[in-house]
């Protein structure tokens, strides 16, 4: 008789980080199951239309060993419209799902919050680490600090071991937002104003990510039943220096020009992107000590990284 897979449920399974999570979790033996919004094809499907304070996860969860939580309310074209969306989704959605998967008699769960919960920018500030009083900004950052807040309660009166990862900008391919804008810049060779900037900011490479939450599921730390990890590429790069190496791995040259950071942080506030502002300009650095104190190591490098977020999008 063949010993029995555990079983790890994954939400957000058909999503970009979901996409390179849920193989990685095959190849070290689990047995996936993927929630997704509408049936695929792919095998070990459970449809969950939505994810709210009512969702009905009982089958979903049933048999489960574990829980990895990607799904997450991330952008609103009227964010200022959306706080019950966001709400609903990121916090209360994540709050009921724990919860039933505690009765469940789930043994492990993995939140994928961001580091928004820090805020956009620590310049001039030591790096951020996971005991630092949170200022998160926008609705997202807030509604995952939330949530965090929330599962920290849970884990109090609970037997199920949660884990909170607080990434940075996260690329690889299929990713989205500012990644996809920076690839398609350079793949067109359009000219970028940011040769002056200074900054230092982390990365991600959805690879490493991926292994952190194998780590976690293989590692629980039997002394606490719940732990926040800022986790992120060794190294943690300059905004022109990230482009110059994205360039490099798509066989392009990177056309930056100077424009003083001063006139160009002027120029995004004066057209409402001082989003965009905090994360071209500012630093954004992590203190990643913790993870790797667990044993973990990034398994690729930047340039890795990379070479093959790229060469997946032009196969």
């Amino acid at each position: 008789m063949s010993e029995r897979k555990p079983v790890v449920l994954v939400t957000g399974a058909s999503g970009f980080v979901g996409g390179h999570v849920v193989p990685a979790l095959a190849r070290e033996g689990w047995s996936v199951r993927r929630a997704v919004r509408s049936l695929t094809g792919a095998d070990n499907e459970v449809v969950i239309e939505t994810i709210g304070p009512a969702t009905e996860w009982k089958a979903a969860l049933e048999g489960v060993d574990a829980v990895v939580h990607l799904a997450a309310r991330v952008h609103h074209k009227h964010e200022e419209q959306a706080v019950q969306l966001y709400r609903n989704v990121n916090i209360l959605g994540t709050l009921h799902l724990a919860r039933c998967a505690a009765a469940a008699g789930v043994r492990q769960f993995i939140f994928v919050s961001t580091v928004l919960v820090h805020g956009r920018s620590n310049e001039g500030l030591a790096p951020f680490s996971e005991n630092d009083i949170l200022t998160p900004r926008g609705l997202y950052g807030m509604s995952k600090a939330a949530a965090e807040a929330g599962l920290r309660t849970l884990a109090r009166d609970s037997a199920m071991s949660i884990s909170v990862i607080r990434p940075p900008l996260v690329y690889g391919a299929g990713a989205k937002g500012n990644f996809a804008l920076l690839t398609r810049a350079v793949s067109l060779g359009l000219p970028l104003p940011f040769a002056a900037i200074r900054n230092h900011r982390a990365f991600l490479a959805v690879q490493n990510l991926s292994s952190f939450v194998l780590r976690r599921l293989a590692h629980p730390d039997p002394a606490s039943n719940f732990e926040i990890f800022l986790v992120a590429d060794r190294e943690q790069v300059s905004t022109p220096e990230f482009i110059e190496r994205l360039a490099k791995a798509s066989g392009k040259s990177p056309r930056l020009f100077r424009v003083p950071p001063d006139l160009l942080g002027t120029l995004l506030s004066m057209i409402g992107r001082q989003d965009m502002h905090d994360s071209l300009i500012g630093s954004l650095e992590l203190n990643i000590s913790k993870a790797i104190a667990t044993g973990w190591e990034p398994q690729v490098s930047l340039d890795e990284g990379l070479r093959l977020a790229l060469s997946a999008q032009d196969a």
